[in-house]
């Protein structure tokens, strides 16, 4: 009889206790909020203990056609926008579905105050989190606009876009095709580490690039 409410006990934590096969990535928390440098409103979500953008940086204080470029001094780029109008840039499809792209110096100071372009190590956390390189990135993908409907099921709310990239040489290239984020590790000059998703793939591949080339950025919340 002594031994009753000890088992009693082990029933109400036992109780009490998170199904483990509850899946975090469900779980998520999401919100908003406003960059004061241009009123822009972005979407925001709670992935494990990191807290990303869920759209593409679209802050612009300069754009330039993709035949200009550098890998030491910031360029920025809306996608097949050949001219130098800030306003004609932003007023363009491209740029209000998949923001602006960047490369290297530029996406080192892009993100706004309390937020940063994350590091290396910082993107492998998230993938880790969503279940390693070839699992990350179905989770990752937006649940429309990929080529051939190769979409993801965006489980993790991360909501990747295939916005391409811009090269040196004044070539837009990989729209619908690829999504391409710059991380704030330098690999060797002239390169940076990256992550990229193809629409053949499912996986997200982890790559080193050309510094001058333009590629999206997601800004990740400071702890």
């Amino acid at each position: 009889m002594k031994t009753l409410p000890f088992l009693l006990l082990l029933v109400l934590i036992g109780c009490n206790k998170e199904d483990p096969n509850d899946d975090p990535i469900t779980q998520n928390e999401t919100g908003s909020f406003t960059d004061s440098r241009d009123n822009h409103t972005y979407k925001w979500v709670k992935i494990g203990k990191q807290t990303w953008m869920a759209d593409n940086l679209a802050y612009l204080p300069a754009v330039s056609p993709s035949s200009d470029g550098s890998d030491t001094s910031p360029y920025h780029y809306v996608y097949d926008y050949e001219g130098s109008s800030m306003s004609a840039a932003k007023a363009t499809t491209n740029y209000a579905t998949y923001g602006v792209l960047y490369n290297w110096p530029a996406a080192l100071k892009a993100c706004p105050s309390g937020w940063h372009l994350p590091s290396d190590d910082e993107w492998n956390v998230l993938i880790e989190y969503l279940g390693g390189e070839a699992d990350a990135g179905k989770k990752m993908k937006s649940t429309s606009g990929w080529r051939e409907n190769e979409n993801g099921d965006n489980s993790s709310g991360f909501s990747a876009l295939p916005g391409g990239h811009s090269l040196t040489i004044g070539v837009f290239d990989f729209l619908g095709d690829g999504a391409f984020f710059w991380s704030s590790s330098e690999y060797e000059a002239p390169y940076a580490w990256s992550q990229v998703l193809y629409y053949y793939v499912v996986s997200v591949n982890r790559a080193y690039d050309y510094r001058g080339r333009g590629f999206s950025v997601r800004c990740l919340k400071d702890q």
